[in-house]
């Protein structure tokens, strides 16, 4: 079967565990840059990284690369692409995304037209013809151009791929179900632990861990524009994509709350705003893990747990309003109390307060993670846990 290079953009700083995601699904990985990870696959490879990776925002198939500095070179290369190998001459297209960086060519509007007059160019004299209906499957491009080098792709997706379809309604600082996702696999956490968020808003890190506890592929439930794309990516293989995902689905944890083993799953999340419990328990059941997260109307104040070994996860405010700013100092050390009460526990925090660490105390570790364009810290504590309990792996598999 055919390869292709197929691009995942991913939360920047946080590479490592889409490339790990890659690796775990079997293909071979060809770049690993800034909020990127490139790889090799086959049309089974597009149908099975939309549906089962968690955390890049969508997957890209790499039409070609070229370097240009005029319009006229950014015409002619976009001409060179072999454009016919993946639009039909029904096939709606256009150039849904550009972005250029340190490039001489920065107008994206006009990169966008241009490169639009270049492929009608090109597949019109392959297929003969002057206009294009454009009434059939839709193949929208993105194009990132960065000190004049550009990279073409087709957009596999469409929606992003944190769209998992869970999510209708929201807090007031959600948290991405991708990078929600990646946090937890940098934390290390596994369902053999407890996972608490003393903030959970609309419940986003405790449904996404109990998806990853349960193996609920995050694209089980959704569409993806290529699944339209049956001139090269035969329908077969989006119906066996979707039926390795559910049989991977561990139904009896589902319904008992029970692992194989008869280990009970521990997932919870609490929040003092009792306006957003409601709205993660409706996000919970439209994920179909309602029954083995327990989410509760609780001040940080009020935290305990009586488990061994844990892990707190959680996005607290960091203060978009001005007028919240002045409770920071509070929550931040009610939230270092709440951890220090507990045993050999590890605790991971993702804010933008730059103020964190005077209240939470220093780190173990602090990655700098960027939330779209927002710079965020993510803290990492494990001092308190013990040999047995250090994190695993970010890659494991529950």
């Amino acid at each position: 079967m055919k390869t292709f290079e197929l691009v995942a953009p991913c939360h920047f700083g946080l590479e490592a565990v889409t490339k790990k995601e890659v690796i775990d699904l079997g293909y071979d990985i060809t770049t690993v840059t800034d909020g990127r990870v490139g790889f090799i696959g086959d049309a089974d490879a597009i149908c099975r990284a939309n549906i089962f990776m968690r955390t890049p925002e969508r997957i890209l198939l790499k039409v070609g690369s070229f370097k240009a500095e005029t319009w006229e070179e950014l015409f002619q290369a976009t001409k060179k692409l072999p454009w016919e190998e993946y639009i039909p001459v029904d096939g709606s297209f256009w150039v849904t995304k550009a972005s250029s960086v340190k490039s001489k060519l920065f107008s994206t509007r006009d990169i966008q037209s241009i490169m639009k007059k270049a492929m009608v160019a090109r597949l019109g004299e392959h297929f003969g013809i002057s206009q294009f209906e454009e009434h059939g499957a839709k193949y929208p491009v993105r194009v990132f151009a960065y000190k004049d080098e550009f990279t073409v792709c087709l957009d596999t997706s469409g929606e992003s791929l944190h769209k998992r379809g869970y999510r209708l309604k929201q807090g007031l600082a959600p948290i991405t179900e991708t990078l929600a996702a990646a946090l937890l696999m940098q934390s290390g956490w596994n369902r053999d632990h407890a996972l608490v968020d003393p903030m959970c808003g609309s419940g986003t890190f405790v449904i996404e861990a109990a998806m990853m506890a349960a193996n609920i592929a995050p694209g089980m439930d959704r569409a993806f524009i290529s699944e339209t794309w049956t001139n090269f990516i035969d329908k077969k293989l989006w119906y066996n994509a979707f039926d390795e995902a559910n049989e991977m689905v561990d139904n009896q944890l589902l319904e008992t709350g029970m692992t194989a083993e008869g280990k009970k799953i521990d997932i919870q999340g609490y929040d003092i705003n009792p306006d957003v419990i409601p709205v993660a328990r409706e996000n919970a059941e439209r994920a179909g893990v309602d029954k083995i997260i327990h989410l509760q109307v609780r001040d940080l104040a009020d935290f305990s747990h009586s488990g061994k070994a844990g892990y707190i996860i959680t996005n607290p405010p960091y203060g978009e309003r001005i007028e919240d700013k002045r409770n920071l100092p509070m929550l931040y050390t009610e939230l270092k109390e709440a951890y220090q009460s507990l045993d050999s526990w590890a605790m991971h925090v993702i804010t933008a307060w730059e103020d964190s660490e005077k209240y939470l105390g220093k780190a173990d570790k602090n990655r700098k993670i960027y939330n779209g364009m927002m710079k965020t810290y993510f803290y990492s504590y494990t001092g308190r846990m013990t040999n047995q309990n250090k994190p695993h792996d970010f890659g494991k598999k529950a």
